[in-house]
């Protein structure tokens, strides 16, 4: 064994250190005679791996048995990395214990599986330890940093400002511009690669880089400025960026599909959608150890399917979609939504408003729970100015996620962007016991999570502590207890803490909550209230507290009178006096207004109605009784023809 180790080293001495090609032609040509020797086998498996023959490492491990297995640990699982192999790769490397080597490959791996958590932590890990790799480990975890931003989880970063030490490397200031970018601060996302660039035409001169290697270093920076340029609604700028682009000597699959796509995105007011089409799918195969994260494949697949649309082909959009939405779960995804927001499109076709409605309505009945499609029918009815139908619509989804008994449903229900719009849904109707309800129910929920929302919390306990109600005060004490305990310096916190618990247990305040809130003298320090006089405010009057009172009723009794209404000019009568106080029942009829009285003449003409009555005696309200004979009154009655004949005066 030990003779054929010594003929294993006169052969690599006689090759150059760096000619990877000529060692393992020298352990090929060694293991023909000394097959299973592992010191043979150890040094053909590196000499693979140096020459990025990944595949062929794995191969070779495999083959030299058990003993090489467990001495090639560290290789394997770094094999398993570059193949895209990550759970295995990762899993393997966790067991091989305290090893500086497994602990880089561990968080390579989960850096690629999108696990960026955990590769933050095994970077920290690593970094207590100061060894030579210092300026790796910094680029690497600002690069995790940053996608953890990506990614929407940018409250598991701990680093939220750059350092001096960040401005050094263009890598770390890339990264730190990055991280800013995906924050939103875009502004300051473009000093800082305006920086990177600085500092990357600087190592354009290093020897240790390829020419490859630096075009695509600077290639990155430019991908992400005409990010930026064109968020910002700098339209000339990001096209003039976009055609100084050059993509054809990079082997960076996924630059360069990050590239086209943006170069893409610059033009594509000026384009044919079916041209972009093609471009898109250009090099759309990438290769295991160069794929792209997840957020960005969403936000490519998204593009090309906005192109269909475009180009107006709405059922190729549908069935894409479709096809994914039917297999998903309730999610605040950003991806799913906005596939729920290209499918309604493409139902829609284009339409907006009630006719969009009326196309998109009976999706909602057949997915009650897809939040992106419930969000873009609420959207519309806003923009309809009819807010009523848009709560109908976020009542029914809140009903349907409130009878599932799903974890994940119920942090979907809870989750503090749906609870923000059914608050500003509620506050347009002015709903206040509704909103106090709704964070009432959110603030039970996420209160007994360990990873609780702060942003509702407050928003919740600072509601609740209004509230007539002593339940709802009761959750605002609890809420600002918490905030208070957790955050101890927060100076709403412990305002709401010392306002919550003002009455109800006055004893757990205590000085220091006191004085950690600035004095009364403080706050209105500086006001002019001269100044605010002057400028319209009401100064409150030195009067009894009996004639406040009143003078308050009276204010609430001008609140509650009735506004006067305004009369159209297209309705007002040609007379039309304005400064006239018009009678309110105007528009009644004359028998149904108070002021109606029936005359007395209509009342004569029905009685003189009764005496023409077929059948009935004339006279007959006239009649007397007398003697108990019926006696006709002293009343002429007209008789039938001629002239009646009467007695003559005086003797016969």
């Amino acid at each position: 064994m030990e003779a054929k180790s010594k003929a294993l080293s006169a052969l690599l001495h006689r090759t150059a250190i760096d000619d990877h090609e000529e060692i393992l032609k020298a352990c090929s040509t060694a293991l023909k005679t000394s097959k299973g020797d592992l010191e043979i086998l150890y040094t053909r498996v590196i000499a693979l791996l140096k020459l990025e023959r990944h595949d062929d490492a794995l191969a070779a491990i495999e083959e030299g048995g058990y003993q090489l297995k467990e001495k090639t640990k560290v290789e394997r699982a770094y094999a398993l990395y570059k193949t895209g192999q990550l759970e295995e790769a990762k899993k393997l490397a966790k067991s091989i214990g305290d090893n500086r080597g497994a602990r880089h490959v561990e968080a390579q791996a989960s850096y690629r599986s999108e696990d960026f958590n955990s590769a933050s932590a095994v970077y920290r890990a690593l970094s207590e330890d100061k060894q030579s790799e210092e300026n790796d480990l910094r680029i690497n975890s600002s690069a995790t940093d940053a996608n953890l931003e990506w990614s929407n989880q940018g409250d598991l970063v701990e680093k939220k400002k750059h350092s001096r030490e960040d401005l050094e490397l263009f890598e770390t200031a890339y990264n730190a511009a990055c991280a800013s970018i995906a924050r939103g601060e875009l502004q300051q996302g473009g000093v800082l690669l305006k920086r990177a660039h600085d500092t990357t035409d600087l190592c354009m001169s290093n020897e240790d880089l390829t020419d490859d290697e630096k075009e695509a270093e600077v290639l990155a920076i430019r991908v992400q400025q005409l990010f930026v340029l064109s968020s910002l609604g700098k339209g000339e700028e990001a096209r003039s960026l976009a055609s100084n682009i050059s993509t054809e000597r990079l082997s960076d699959a996924s630059t360069v599909k990050v590239a086209q796509n943006n170069a893409i995105a610059a033009r594509i007011d000026q384009s044919n959608p079916h041209l972009n089409r093609r471009l898109l799918d250009a090099k759309a195969n990438l290769p295991a150890t160069d794929k792209l994260f997840k957020y960005q494949e969403g936000v490519l697949q998204q593009n090309s399917l906005s192109l269909d649309l475009q180009a107006q082909k709405p059922q190729s959009v549908i069935k894409t979609t479709e096809t994914i939405l039917n297999k998903a779960q309730p999610s605040t995804s950003p991806y799913i939504n906005a596939l729920s927001v290209l499918n309604a499109s493409a139902h829609a076709q284009g339409e907006l408003a009630n006719f969009g409605l009326k196309k998109i309505l009976p999706l909602f009945e057949k997915r009650p729970v897809d939040l992106g499609l419930a969000m873009t029918i609420i959207q519309l009815y806003v923009l309809t100015n009819n807010h009523g139908s848009a709560i109908n619509i976020m009542d029914k989804l809140i009903n349907h996620l409130s009878k599932s008994a799903k974890p994940s449903d119920q942090d979907v229900l809870h989750a503090p962007g749906l609870i923000a719009l059914q608050v500003s849904l509620y506050s347009s109707q002015n709903r206040r016991s509704q909103i106090r309800t709704t964070l009432a129910r959110a603030a039970s929920y996420w209160r007994r999570k360990s990873k609780a929302p702060t942003s509702l919390l407050q928003a919740a306990g600072t509601t609740l502590l209004d509230s007539p109600e002593p339940e709802h005060q009761a959750i605002a004490r609890e809420i600002f207890s918490i905030l208070h305990q957790s955050d101890p310096a927060s100076r709403l916190a412990t305002a709401g803490f010392i306002a919550s618990h003002a009455q109800a247990s006055p004893s757990s305040i205590t000085e220091t909550d006191l004085s950690a809130l600035p004095p009364l003298s403080e706050q209105i320090q500086g006001i002019d209230i001269d100044a605010l006089e002057k400028a319209g405010v009401l100064a409150l009057p030195n009067v009894p507290s009996t004639t406040i009172s009143s003078t308050r009723k009276r204010q609430l009794e001008d609140l509650q009178k009735p506004k006067k209404k305004r009369i159209r000019f297209s309705k007002r009568p040609k007379d039309f006096d304005p400064d006239k106080k018009m009678d309110p029942e105007r528009w009644l009829p004359l028998q149904d207004r108070s002021s109606y009285r029936p005359s007395r003449k209509k009342g004569k003409r029905k009685e003189g109605e009764r005496e023409r009555t077929q059948g009935g005696v004339a006279g007959g309200d006239k009649m007397m009784e007398k003697g108990g004979e019926v006696v006709k009154g002293a009343e002429k009655v007209g008789g039938g023809g001629g002239k009646g004949k009467g007695k003559k005066k005086g003797k016969r």
